[in-house]
């Protein structure tokens, strides 16, 4: 391609003809003087070139270079995400050192069944409200969860017994979320780890063979209120069975990813899970 003695119009200078350009400039002679500008990026607004031909090669040009640029703010991107997690992970062992992470970090949600289109349309859960006291009516902050705590997502309709409680789907609160400084009362997700389980999954994924509460360990009785703190364990306990519920190859290695990410920032040992001990009714299957 060859743009010397091109004619070209600029929106500022008027018309004008290329002396000179290479990879990274080019000359132009205008009335009012020479002007030396970006190539191609000029191309992109101030200047059109007038042979038609000449335009379209700079247009490709341009497209190229734009794909270029693409690629190389993907890779960036992806190097940064990457270098978040292991900072994310660094922070968490910092903590843990420290003792300032807690056992229990994750939080199990009661959702009502006119809400669980919008919690997985928008993948993100509402954490309820305060029903008492100076901050009634205020969201409530959930101050233990932060980017290694899930958010379990369960309902039971109302012919269902309690302890046939169903685990409907799971995501990973978004980056650098913390529960204490959420005013709007929404845990968002993160974009890569969530999961909506099937109809047929969830009648497999029963909430109290993995959770017990410490006052009444033999009972599945969740009294009242919306939202729960539970094990980190119990969480790692339940996408290791979700994952074992998977048949489609592609299903299976997200959900695997997903269940190793989670120990991974939650410092757990994924081999060494200890045995399944929800509620007394559930023992016997859990063996």
């Amino acid at each position: 391609m060859d743009l010397v003695d091109k004619h070209v119009m600029h929106k500022t200078f008027g018309k004008g003809n290329v002396i000179n350009y290479d990879d990274s400039y080019i000359m132009i002679k205008f009335t009012s003087g020479e002007k030396k500008f970006v190539f191609p990026d000029v191309f992109r607004k101030h200047i059109t070139l007038i042979d038609q031909k000449a335009a379209s090669l700079v247009k490709e040009i341009i497209e190229k270079q734009e794909e270029e640029q693409r690629k190389e703010e993907l890779i960036l991107r992806k190097e940064k995400a990457l270098e978040q997690e292991q900072q994310n992970i660094l922070n968490q062992r910092k903590n843990m050192r420290v003792g300032k992470i807690h056992d229990k970090t994750q939080s199990v949600f009661w959702c009502e069944p006119d809400e669980i289109d919008e919690v997985f349309n928008e993948w993100k859960v509402f954490t309820g409200e305060i029903k008492s006291g100076k901050n009634k009516g205020l969201p409530r902050k959930l101050t233990r969860m932060n980017q290694n705590s899930a958010c379990l997502i369960t309902a039971r309709d109302d012919n269902m017994s309690e302890e046939e409680r169903q685990i409907l789907g799971v995501f990973m609160a978004s980056d650098y979320f913390n529960g204490g400084l959420c005013e709007d009362g929404y845990i968002t997700s993160n974009s890569k780890y969530r999961l909506h389980l099937s109809k047929e999954e969830s009648e497999k994924m029963l909430f109290w063979k993995y959770y017990k509460d410490e006052k009444t360990p033999d009972k599945a009785i969740w009294k009242s209120g919306r939202h729960r703190y539970f094990d980190n364990v119990w969480m790692a306990q339940m996408l290791r069975d979700i994952a074992s519920l998977k048949e489609e190859p592609k299903e299976q290695e997200d959900v695997q990813a997903f269940f190793e990410h989670f120990c991974r920032i939650n410092l757990i040992n994924r081999n060494e899970l200890p045995e399944v001990s929800g509620a007394k009714i559930f023992k016997k299957d859990a063996k």
